[in-house]
């Protein structure tokens, strides 16, 4: 690994933007699309709703909780080999689900294994990209969160394809299949040193700082909340819409109407990350404010040209504030712990993951229509939108961008030279 005093701004940074590219769209564009089992799994194994939502809500929530052990491993070792052996798990507990024979295994294989292998995908990938940009952190990431959309698409309707030709077992083989290009994701990676990063300390140092960080413990919170609504639609809308005499295949192909809008969103929404001045967090409070009142309005749309008009600005909003959420990070913890403060993000957002798509089941089950479901997810965002009013800054526009909001380290950066100042001094 090459010291480098600052992030290079591209590079070799733009094969880490192809990666993950990809490695977004096996990882949450399968997620995205697994409503599409969602109504398979309810007739194969007669269950009810809130416990087959389990399957997606345990995948998720694992794949945040484990981040840190990701980001610890990729801090010891690197991205590359973790990511490299994330795909193996994922792929592998794709391929035992297609021999499940009750929803436990199917909470073990896709919750628990696959769920395992995501957590070591998607963390250290976008915490090694992180490190690669800085003035253009915001495109770059949206530009690599693209995937997300763009697979979304296309994996809906190819998932309803591949149920009626060859059933749920046979589609999840074939989805495994498509989970092991997970392993060409992480041989792209290539680690990167920078010259802040001994300044910052260990893993437990920075694990300790983090935890006395008061912006970052609120943006937490942030997340967690807004989390906990996020995947709703992708979980319940092809149900929802079943549940309106909707056919199965143009349910699942409104989830591709997303998909369109969503990397849109995204690309506009990193350019505007770099090109507006001041915090990041004020445009990532305005798309999430906007993604609850889509999301609360869903309940109120019956004719198909609405529930058209509101799933495309769902996908644009919901996939303008994802390239923004990350970008916030680094201006609060700085680059040199971007590996730990995504980690322990992701780890306490899971809560929201795990409880997000079971309550709107157990709402469904409790009042017999999704309604009270999607108003409830709707003001979980609009909650995280008002925590994110407290993060410093948020109403000062002539404010910088770039510094973090760090204590310990600015302590630090009144002892020690700026990376940019003190390499050309040595």
């Amino acid at each position: 690994m090459a010291l480098r005093a600052e992030p290079p701004d591209g590079g070799w940074g733009w094969m880490v933007v192809l990666s993950a590219f990809f490695q977004s769209a096996l990882v949450f564009g399968v997620l995205r699309s697994f409503g599409v089992f969602f109504v398979e799994f309810v007739a194969a194994f007669e269950e009810p709703a809130a416990r087959v939502s389990w399957i997606a809500s345990i995948g998720i929530a694992v794949q945040q909780f484990g981040s840190p052990v990701g980001s610890a491993l990729s801090t010891k070792f690197g991205p590359r080999p973790v990511v490299m052996a994330g795909g193996i798990l994922a792929a592998l507990g794709m391929l035992l689900a297609a021999f499940a024979t009750s929803l436990t295994h199917l909470y073990l294989s896709i919750g628990l294994l696959s769920g395992s292998g995501w957590a070591l995908t998607f963390t250290p990938t976008l915490a090694c990209l992180s490190r690669y940009f800085s003035r253009r952190r915001s495109l770059a990431t949206g530009l690599a969160l693209t995937g997300v959309g763009l697979s979304s698409f296309a994996f809906a309707p190819l998932f309803q394809w591949l149920l009626s030709q060859y059933a749920w077992r046979g589609a999840l083989l074939l989805v495994s299949a498509l989970s092991l290009h997970l392993v060409a994701c992480g041989a792209l990676l290539r680690p990167l040193s920078l010259a802040e990063d001994p300044v910052m300390g260990g893993p437990g140092a920075q694990l300790a700082n983090l935890l006395h960080h008061g912006p970052f413990l609120r943006y937490t919170v942030a997340l967690t909340l807004i989390n906990t609504g996020y995947f709703i639609p992708y979980v319940h809308l092809v149900a929802h819409l079943r549940d309106l005499d909707w056919d199965p295949l143009p349910a699942a192909f409104l989830l591709s109407v997303a998909a369109i809008s969503d990397p849109v969103g995204r690309v506009a929404s990193g350019w505007l990350g770099d090109a507006v001045p001041g915090p990041v967090a004020r445009l990532l409070m305005l798309w999430t404010t906007l993604t609850g009142v889509i999301l609360a309005l869903y309940p109120v749309a019956q004719a198909p040209t609405a529930l058209v008009a509101l799933t495309v600005a769902y996908g644009f909003t919901s996939g303008a504030l994802t390239p923004v959420a990350f970008s916030v990070l680094p201006e609060l913890v700085g680059t040199g712990k971007i590996y730990c403060g995504l980690g322990l993000v992701q780890m306490v957002e899971s809560i929201g993951g795990l409880l997000g798509a079971p309550l709107s089941g157990y709402l469904r089950d409790v009042t017999g229509t999704y309604t009270a479901s999607f108003v409830v997810a709707g003001a979980f965002l609009l909650a995280g939108s008002g925590v994110l009013i407290t993060l410093p800054h948020f109403f000062c526009f002539s404010a910088p961008t770039s510094k973090p909001q760090d204590p310990v380290t600015e302590a630090l950066d009144t002892k020690v030279p700026l990376p940019r100042e003190g390499l050309g001094e040595d």
